[in-house]
């Protein structure tokens, strides 16, 4: 199995990435809009996955958080809001914003379980840092690393009620961002006290089954290596300081926030320590660079992807408490209106 993660072209497999696939045996998959047409198709889809590899569970990703990072949207899906509401609740009621962010987690999961899917790249731990670029803006859960680790957890206790595994991002802290990570590479300057806020969340949900990294330049800790490529920050930081031993993936690894080509990215970052890279395209030449450069995935790497997926399971049908948690989602949130 190649310790990858591959994007998909469109809504059904073509003859190539199904040849292409069957012989890589990448990790597992993401999905995006382009793949996503209603829920008949995408199951469909998901299932076709499934058959080419015969693996009980397959990692099958997509990136649903809610707000504008959201892949499955009305009509065919259900809304979400973005990290900002439960921050807002969070500040008249704690505690009723902790139930609405982990029923509306478990009801996103029963959601993606019918469509097959049982990894989400969610939540987001990185704080809202004010002054800084918008690319977390309103997706963070907060200001305050207490706050944002107690929703956040309830996140990743919904996701897994539902039967699909979360992912803590963007380690070792996207919040403080200049620029916006799709476009260059963030420098930043704070010291290892400011980023002690910063890592606090990470740290309090550390026994998070994925986790993945940011690609920041942070000079407290590595002035030359941005975290995703950076051996120091991922043995002494995230696997040091954070103590995650998770399953750890990249970022997109297509971000022009890194240089070189997508194969010397890709090698760079399994060398650093990542676990498996994440490459969303689906262009073919990329896809088939990344299979030549990078190893066979480790006994290591393959027992912590093992325990990322125990929990997972995949529905038949979407559950019948879907709308129930949602209105109750609803009303709790109405609370800070």
């Amino acid at each position: 199995m190649i310790p990858a993660i591959f994007g998909l072209s469109g809504p059904e497999l073509t003859p190539d990435e199904r040849a292409f696939f069957r012989e890589a045996d990448p990790a597992g998959y993401i999905l995006f809009g382009r793949n996503c047409v209603d829920p008949a198709q995408l199951r469909a889809l998901t299932d076709d996955l499934r058959n080419i590899h015969g693996r009980e569970r397959l990692l099958v990703s997509i990136d649903q958080e809610g707000g504008r990072v959201a892949r499955l949207r009305p009509p065919g899906w259900s809304p979400y809001p973005a990290g900002q509401a439960f921050d807002r609740l969070y500040q008249v009621a704690p505690a009723s914003a902790i139930e609405a962010a982990r029923v509306g987690a478990r009801a996103m999961a029963l959601e993606l379980s019918a469509m097959g899917i049982n990894v989400d790249y969610h939540p987001p731990l990185d704080l809202r840092v004010p002054g800084a670029h918008d690319v977390i803006g309103d997706r963070s859960l907060g200001e305050d690393p207490v706050q944002v680790a107690a929703l956040g957890r309830a996140i990743l206790e919904g996701l897994a009620e539902g039967g699909v595994t979360g992912c803590i991002k963007h380690m070792p802290g996207h919040g403080r961002t200049d620029v916006d990570t799709h476009k260059a590479m963030p420098t930043v300057t704070a010291s290892p006290a400011e980023l002690e806020a910063d890592l606090a969340p990470f740290k309090t949900l550390r026994h998070a089954p994925i986790g993945m990294t940011g690609h920041l330049l942070f000079t407290a800790w590595d002035a030359e290596n941005p975290a995703t490529l950076s051996p120091t920050i991922i043995r002494d930081v995230i696997r040091g300081s954070i103590g995650f031993d998770g399953l750890l993936l990249t970022d997109d690894i297509d971000m022009e926030a890194l240089g070189g080509t997508i194969p010397e990215r890709a090698a760079r970052a399994h060398a650093a320590g990542c676990d498996i890279v994440l490459n969303c395209w689906a262009k073919m030449p990329d896809m088939a660079g990344i299979c030549e450069v990078l190893p066979a995935m480790s006994e290591a790497t393959a027992a912590r992807l093992d325990r990322a997926l125990a929990g997972t399971r995949i529905a038949d049908a979407l559950a019948g408490e879907h709308h129930e948690l949602l209105a109750k989602r609803d009303a709790l949130l109405a609370l800070a209106a």
